[in-house]
């Protein structure tokens, strides 16, 4: 097993005053020549934005993302329908960017800040129609166990997770102090980005703290080991890139 540690602290970091941005690979201003992406993960930005404040319309193209919101709410608009739509806490959105959108976001609301995560992963197909979708996943659903929130077109396994245009997987456990899951990724092609959220965890002996971050690829599979309550994001995707 191959393992990389990222180390909240040694993230990313950007202050705007309407936004603190800690970026897990280069970003926007942020470079750094050793993270640019995990396999086909190009992106994980964990981002506060404070209240009535946001992101103004602007273009993608070819790129998957996902905007999984943690505390707070915001609120999206993109070319596609020209509507606001809410995205609160406890859903998760996906965008196809395909062959072109604009969109914006804001936070719902002109007071409470939103924390939120944003990924973007490398699509294996171009040029495709944009589209959009999202989705309310419940949280005892993941207690303990695992919950698939994100999964290809291709993969009839998660019927009820949302999808993108890529072999991957993105999934949620929450685990109670003292219990542990071994995780087992689809191929010994893929890789797995495992995101500490909250709490304390071991991975093969590796400690995360409260948004640590551990890059595994090469094993069967991997068993991680809660020291005490624990929410974890896991991110799996082709490392061939």
């Amino acid at each position: 097993m191959k393992t990389n540690l990222y180390k909240a602290s040694e993230r990313g970091y950007a202050n705007y005053e309407w936004l603190q941005a800690n970026y897990s690979f280069s970003f926007a201003n942020y470079y750094n020549p050793g993270k640019q992406n995990f396999g086909a993960l190009r992106v994980l930005n964990d981002d506060v934005i404070q209240g009535g404040a946001g992101f103004g319309e602007h273009p993608h193209q070819n790129m998957e993302i996902i905007t999984i919101p943690l505390q707070g709410s915001l609120k999206h608009k993109d070319s596609m329908s020209n509507t606001w739509i809410p995205l609160h806490s406890g859903e998760v959105q996906v965008m196809s960017a395909g062959s072109g959108v604009y969109h914006s976001e804001r936070n719902n609301s002109s007071t409470d800040f939103i924390n939120l995560f944003q990924l973007w992963i490398i699509p294996d197909k171009m040029n495709i129609d944009p589209a959009y979708d999202q989705k309310k996943f419940e949280k005892e659903d993941r207690h303990n166990q695992l919950q698939t929130l994100v999964s290809s077109h291709d993969d009839r396994e998660d019927p009820s997770s949302l999808k993108i245009h890529q072999d991957a997987r993105i999934s949620r456990i929450d685990l109670d102090a003292k219990k542990n899951f071994i995780y087992h990724p689809k191929s010994d092609q893929h890789g797995v980005y495992v995101m500490l959220i909250s709490g304390q965890v071991s991975i093969g002996g590796v400690e995360l703290n409260q948004r640590d971050a551990l890059g595994v690829w090469e094993t069967e599979s991997f068993e991680l080991k809660a020291q005490e309550a624990s929410e974890v994001l896991l991110v799996e995707v082709p490392m061939n890139f």
